[in-house]
């Protein structure tokens, strides 16, 4: 339940613009039409869901990506995050 959660609290983050250029998050439905181009980890990350999705964002900007899923994700005192990206 607390994936989902989190989940959801990205998703709804997602929606707040970090730049013209930043890598947008996406549901498994939206991902569908798109073309996977890797994965992505955070680890050892303090901080609250939209320091996540913004670490997210530039990581898949850097990797030339325009969107993230995000796969897999923990919280234990330090986020550990997983994300498929898309071009």
């Amino acid at each position: 339940m607390k994936i989902k959660t989190t989940i959801a609290a990205l998703s709804l983050l997602s929606m707040i613009g970090f730049g013209a250029s930043a890598a947008e998050l996406v549901n498994s439905q939206q991902a569908e039409n798109l073309q996977s181009a890797g994965t992505i980890t955070l680890s050892g990350v303090a901080g609250v869901p939209s320091d996540i999705h913004q670490q997210l964002s530039q990581k898949a900007d850097m990797q030339g990506a325009s969107a993230y899923r995000v796969v897999e994700d923990r919280n234990q005192d330090n986020w550990h995050v997983t994300a498929e990206i898309y071009k």
